[in-house]
């Protein structure tokens, strides 16, 4: 359960950090359009976040934490949103810096986003099919 707290803790903070920089660097360039960066603060709070929170909720009745299901649906998605949330930050830099990518560069970005929504895909599924296996258990 701790380990949940912590976690959910760590995205908090990065969360705190996405919507501070996304101010200040949007502030500093002097850009007033839509960007990706205005986005990650609130993916990083709430699939960050509230997801740990929730999680740690359905721990206190149901030992998730040792199904092996549940510890793979931990490792995948700490991999996954990670990697989503540097690819809005990275396209968010180019977005306020005004740079101009290339089809290759911008198929490659989009290409590195897909990837890391399958990953949250499969890890979600994951995680629905543990809560699902341990909630029959216990009827």
């Amino acid at each position: 359960m701790k380990k949940l707290w912590n976690t959910a803790f760590i995205y908090f903070w990065l969360a705190m950090a996405g919507g501070v920089f996304y101010r200040e660097f949007t502030k500093f360039n002097d850009y007033s359009g839509k960007t990706v960066l205005g986005l990650l603060h609130v993916h990083l709070l709430v699939l960050g976040t509230l997801m740990f929170l929730i999680i740690a909720l359905f721990c206190r009745t149901l030992p998730l934490l040792e199904a092996k299901g549940f510890r793979k649906f931990l490792i995948l998605y700490n991999i996954a949103l990670p990697f989503m949330a540097v690819t809005m930050l990275v396209r968010g830099i180019l977005e306020v810096k005004g740079t101009a990518l290339s089809s290759a560069q911008n198929g490659m970005l989009s290409g590195f986003a897909g990837i890391s929504h399958i990953l949250m895909l499969i890890s979600l599924v994951m995680l629905l099919l543990s809560l699902k296996k341990e909630l029959l258990k216990n009827e």
